[in-house]
């Protein structure tokens, strides 16, 4: 992504940085009460969101994986926009690297932009849910399409390996999907800039927990566009991603040598490459002060704005043993405001909140993401059966975990597509 601040590349892949209008500055993880039940999104200012499919939750299963997956029917068409679907250029078959059951995969796609246009939705197909986990939509301007096609080019068999990120400098998110994340649109008018040349680039994490780790057959996805013709200017979009750390020990009644939290990193590093464990020092040290992490089944991380803006809609992405995650703007404070408060997380429902109404952010306002964990769930779920338990901390596989706030907004100084 283009933006200032590269501190780190989070949500496998996802965070390549935060946002242009974020700058950490100062965090801060510590142990917090319990999220409130209090909602802080709703429904207002959307024009037709598909809500989650339903599902038993991470915490029954496997996150509803291998179920048959049917999108919800389309919204209809807007003015200006049309329709484009896309899928992967050939069946994939995933090969977790490195002992491991996890192969995040990028894949080039050409959605034939003559013209500039603007996404205004998106809706992720995937084809073998048996095996995938998440997926995570980024742009390449043509300035960078070449790069990514020469990669693509030089890998042997359908995309690249990509942990971390896209692969390649120059993405820029706009989408994403995970259970219960379908199409949401916004009745603002608003849209990710799709210059003429744009591709796309597909980062699928594929989880091979239930073959353990052998291929667990073919995958092509695809995904279905809604881009505008270009004629209208709409107000650019940017996905603002709001990390914070996990240091999560194993329980009492749990004991093993990945328990030691070096050790569990050095595992973790061992299975998706030096910047996993990169990633957990540097979360640490932007939310934690580099002082000596300490074990807590919750964690937040305070986030400065550098730049204000408006947005638009949050969301909020754990892995299996979440139980809770909440997004605030300027805690503690006469202006303080819930975002998002997921007080009993469902893996399965990782649904897009439209905010009730647009909230404008300012800088120096103060995001505040707060995760919490239970290790306890390790014994309950059955995809985690047979795995050793360990200390988790911020890692891409399903049976490490993610702690990520998703801000969906317009930066003040946005430029124009």
């Amino acid at each position: 992504m283009e933006h200032a601040v590269r501190p780190a590349r989070w949500l496998g892949g996802a965070v390549v940085a935060l946002a242009a209008v974020f700058l950490i500055a100062s965090c801060a993880a510590r142990e917090h009460p319990a999220a409130s039940s209090s909602a802080g999104a709703g429904a207002g200012g959307v024009a037709a969101a598909h809500g989650a499919d339903g599902g038993h939750g991470g915490h029954g299963g496997h996150g509803g994986h291998g179920q048959p997956f049917t999108p919800p029917p389309a919204a209809p068409l807007r003015a200006s926009e049309r329709f484009v679907t896309l899928k992967l250029p050939e069946p994939y078959t995933p090969k977790a690297p490195s002992g491991g059951t996890d192969e995040y995969r990028c894949f080039l796609v050409d959605p034939g932009l003559t013209s500039r246009a603007f996404l205004t939705g998106s809706q992720f197909l995937p084809q073998n849910t048996a095996i995938v986990h998440h997926a995570i939509i980024f742009r390449v301007g043509p300035e960078d399409a070449k790069k990514a096609g020469d990669l693509d080019a030089g890998t042997p068999g359908e995309g690249w390996t990509c942990f971390g990120d896209a692969g390649i400098d120059g993405g820029t998110w706009v989408g994403h999907w995970a259970p219960g994340a379908n199409e949401t649109l916004l009745t603002q008018k608003v849209g990710y800039p799709m210059p003429a040349g744009s591709r796309l680039i597909l980062q699928v994490h594929y989880n091979l927990l239930a073959t353990g780790g052998k291929p667990g057959g073919s995958d092509q996805s695809g995904i279905r566009l809604r881009l505008t013709d270009g004629k209208t200017d709409l107000t650019p979009l940017v996905t603002a991603q709001l990390p914070a750390p996990i240091e999560l020990p194993c329980t009492a009644e749990e004991s093993g040598p990945l328990c030691d939290r070096e050790a569990a990193i050095r595992d973790l590093s061992h299975r998706f490459g030096e910047q996993a464990g990169q990633t957990v020092k540097q979360l640490n040290e932007f939310c934690n002060q580099g002082k000596t992490p300490f074990p807590s089944a919750t964690q937040h991380c305070d986030l400065p704005v550098k730049e204000g803006g408006t947005i638009y809609a949050v969301a909020g992405h754990m892995h299996l043993l979440g139980r809770s995650i909440k997004l605030e703007l300027n805690p503690g404070t006469p202006a303080a405001r819930t975002l998002l408060d997921i007080p009993a997380y469902n893996f399965d429902d990782q649904a897009i909140h439209p905010l009730a109404k647009p909230v404008a952010v300012k800088a120096g306002d103060i995001f505040r993401v707060t995760c919490t964990y239970d290790a306890g769930l390790r014994k309950l779920l059955p995809a985690l059966h047979g795995l050793p338990p360990r200390y988790v901390v911020w890692g891409e596989g399903t049976s490490d975990e993610m702690c990520l706030g998703l801000a969906v907004m317009s930066p003040t100084s946005a430029p124009a597509a």
